[in-house]
């Protein structure tokens, strides 16, 4: 929030339901972050996978180094080429759980952002720089 000058100020009284209000706005706002950066990961991720099973359908041999965590195994080409399609699909379904809970905390926001711009005027500020 930005300290405005006194002459733009309200004289509105914070009230109990209004610091509940400001601070779930903020727990919002920080949980908003989370997500988006937590979909930027998955993103990153399944653009990995992309690769991963492009470089599958062009590899030759039957054997392949599948990574996973900090090991690498010795699997066949079809199951490497499976793992990577079962990890798009979960990190699709993680993505599009994410996508529906950012849209969530945007209708929130919106709603508090009514009833604190009600009450306050220009005397808060809500809006991120």
């Amino acid at each position: 929030m930005m300290v405005r000058p006194a002459e733009e100020e309200s004289e509105a009284e914070v009230r109990r339901e209004d610091q509940d209000n400001i601070n779930k706005f903020a727990r919002l706002n920080a949980r908003l972050h989370e997500v988006r950066d937590e979909r930027g990961l998955i993103k990153k991720s399944l653009e990995r996978l992309d690769d991963a099973s492009t470089e599958l359908m062009m590899a030759s041999g039957d054997s392949v180094l599948l990574f996973i965590g900090e090991s690498f195994f010795d699997t066949t080409e079809e199951d490497a080429t499976e793992f990577c399609e079962e990890e798009v699909e979960r990190m699709q379904g993680l993505l599009e759980t994410l996508e529906a809970e950012e849209a969530g905390i945007v209708e929130q926001q919106a709603e508090l952002k009514k009833i604190l711009y009600s009450r306050f005027g220009k005397s808060i500020q809500l809006e991120e720089n």
